[in-house]
Formats: C-alpha cells, structure tokens, sequence
C-alpha cells in the first residue's frame, strides 16, 4: 500500500514510525523483514498467501 504525505503508521506491536519520503510502501502481507515498510517480499509469496 502506498501513502503519500508526512505520516505516522502504528505497527501490529503499536509502536509508531513516521513517514519520512514523500511517498512511503506499507507492508500488507505481514512477511516484510523492514515492517512496517514494504521490502516487496510479498511479489515472491504463492498466490494463495498473498493479500
């Protein structure tokens, strides 16, 4: 997911991370190794795990 914009996302542990490029990936599938952030992992995921 993309967001646009000086943001703070709340991770699953509630910990907070502020956005700090003008356009930011949020990890979807849970399985990035940089979450909250998008490493891509989920482009190498099966399809039936993907979100």
């Amino acid at each position: 997911m993309l967001v646009r914009g000086r943001l703070v996302v709340e991770d699953d542990q509630g910990v907070r991370h502020t956005t700090h490029r003008p356009v930011s990936a949020i990890c979807r599938c849970s399985r990035s190794a940089t979450l909250p952030w998008c490493d891509g992992t989920h482009k190498v995921l099966p399809a039936r795990l993907r979100p």
